[in-house]
């Protein structure tokens, strides 16, 4: 991020976009641009983007964007969806730059074959499974397959019932499933079961199915890790014979790439909020009793509301209740809840909004994201967290995990960075980590300390990590994870 001219801020932004004012430049017309238009206006003073087909006129948001104006020129007159769902696909784009819309992308014209088209040229392979139909298409003379199709010989999923029951099995053949793989909901006479599968996920969805008891039933999943099975037990809203599991919807019975899926929201309720400083406090928010959600270490959700008619989107990273003290066995708590340690900012339009969140108001929540893998801590005998503020969020699990199931380690080291002592986030828990464990050592270091404080005072530097950053042994094995601000980032990276 970068900083903001005065009167440059999220709530000035959704201010302009209600005043009227012309931020097209097309006094109110949308037009279908072509690619050679579209890279006309390539400028800072002259700025389209297109994102999914959707062409916006981004020169007013220049000085508004938190990722400064140059972020936003890398796609100017292009396509900018990659770069976009590259850095941030959870902004709700459609609803900030509404007002910026000039248009739709062209189509391109697809020419027609010349000559009959023999089936040894173009063959139509239909694929049956119990659910749905799927195509393949072959073209022999460099033979194309769509890869994402042969799903089928991994994943198909059937469903059974009772009186009161019905249940729903999804066959992944995936040996290493778990809870955390799994993600469930039942609401608005919906149900989706979506599998993690890596950078990809597979999808049942159906609706309009009227005898669930969804708003009253805690649903139910089992999971056989060694073959991979999923069962999603739901009740019957009344005894009566299924003749149908409900209507497949647009996406159902798919494997797709996660990020071609988008995300997916449930409201949560807010049932708790504490102090943890001056400024940050931690929210607890329960789930719906029909949806099963595990997020996994080092991933993120993200958090929507809508301020001001303008829907807002941010991403936080769930940690524990609490900093546990006994290693033994893994930290579990009921799967219900999600805690999220936010800092409040006295300028910051989202987290003031979360801070007047009342008990029992609720807030979306979206699915879990994030490419942070818990086999990339395994085998460690050293693991370093450089954590600066709320960057402290992410290490909380990470600790957690790290402590109760790496056998292999030998130190954990936090090296956290604050201004003052009351920013600190959770002292008294990590200073009675460090007496409780042997392997996990603290280090606090401030910027804007008092007189009274004799620990280091220091920013990052390479000679602070030179010294505080040593393995334990010659050639173990090392990770170092950092997260804070993106200049304090950057610097511990270089």
């Amino acid at each position: 991020q970068v900083p903001l001219k005065p009167g440059r801020s999220l709530m000035d932004w959704i201010r302009l976009t209600k005043s009227g004012k012309d931020l097209t430049g097309l006094k109110g017309r949308l037009i279908e641009v072509t690619e050679d238009e579209l890279a006309k206006h390539n400028k800072k003073e002259d700025c389209w983007i297109c994102i999914r087909g959707f062409v916006y006129n981004v020169t007013p948001y220049m000085e508004y964007h938190p990722g400064g104006e140059d972020e936003l020129m890398k796609a100017a007159g292009t396509d900018g969806t990659d770069l976009f769902d590259q850095v941030h696909r959870w902004v709700n784009y459609e609803s900030m730059l509404k007002e910026c819309l000039v248009g739709r992308m062209a189509v391109k014209p697809i020419a027609a074959p010349k000559g009959e088209v023999f089936k040894n040229e173009i063959i139509s392979i239909m694929l049956y499974s119990k659910v749905t139909f799927k195509y393949i298409l072959v073209c022999p003379k460099k033979v194309y397959i769509v890869f994402s199709l042969l799903y089928f010989l991994f994943y198909s999923y059937d469903w059974f019932q009772t009186d009161s029951l019905i249940t729903i099995v999804i066959y992944t053949k995936q040996k290493d499933m778990n809870a955390e793989l799994v993600i469930v909901d039942c609401q608005d006479k919906r149900l989706r079961g979506e599998i993690i599968v890596g950078d990809h996920s597979y999808l049942v969805e159906v609706g309009r199915y009227c005898n669930f008891a969804c708003e009253t039933f805690s649903l139910l999943v089992n999971i056989a890790e060694k073959v991979g099975k999923v069962e999603i037990i739901l009740k019957k809203k009344d005894n009566v014979h299924w003749k149908m599991l409900g209507q497949p919807l647009e996406s159902h019975n798919t494997f797709i790439k996660r990020t071609d899926r988008g995300l997916f929201y449930r409201k949560c309720k807010l049932v708790s909020k504490t102090e943890v400083t001056h400024d940050t406090k931690l929210l607890c928010l329960m789930l719906p009793q029909s949806t099963h959600l595990r997020v996994p270490t080092g991933q993120h959700v993200y958090l929507k509301k809508n301020i001001a008619g303008t829907e807002v989107v941010k991403p936080y990273t769930p940690v524990l209740p609490f900093l546990p003290l006994d290693f033994k066995e893994p930290f579990s708590h009921d799967g219900a809840h999600i805690y999220l340690m936010i800092k409040i900012y006295s300028c910051g339009l989202f987290t003031q909004a979360l801070d007047h969140l009342q008990i029992g108001d609720y807030i979306s929540v979206s699915n879990p994201e994030g490419n942070f893998k818990k086999s990339q801590v395994q085998t460690l005998e050293d693991l370093f967290l450089l954590a600066a503020g709320t960057g402290f969020t992410p290490m909380v699990k990470l600790l957690n995990f790290a402590l109760t199931e790496v056998s292999c380690l030998r130190t954990v080291k936090l090296i956290f960075f604050n201004k003052t002592e009351d920013d600190i986030l959770w002292r008294n828990q990590l200073e009675q980590l460090a007496l409780k464990d042997e392997r996990f050592e603290v280090q606090f270091i401030l910027s804007q300390p008092t007189k009274h404080w004799v620990g280091k005072q220091e920013k990052i530097s390479s000679s602070l990590l030179s010294e505080s950053v040593k393995r334990s042994r010659k050639d173990s094995k090392v990770l170092i994870c950092i997260c804070g601000p993106t200049p304090f980032t950057e610097q511990g990276v270089q």
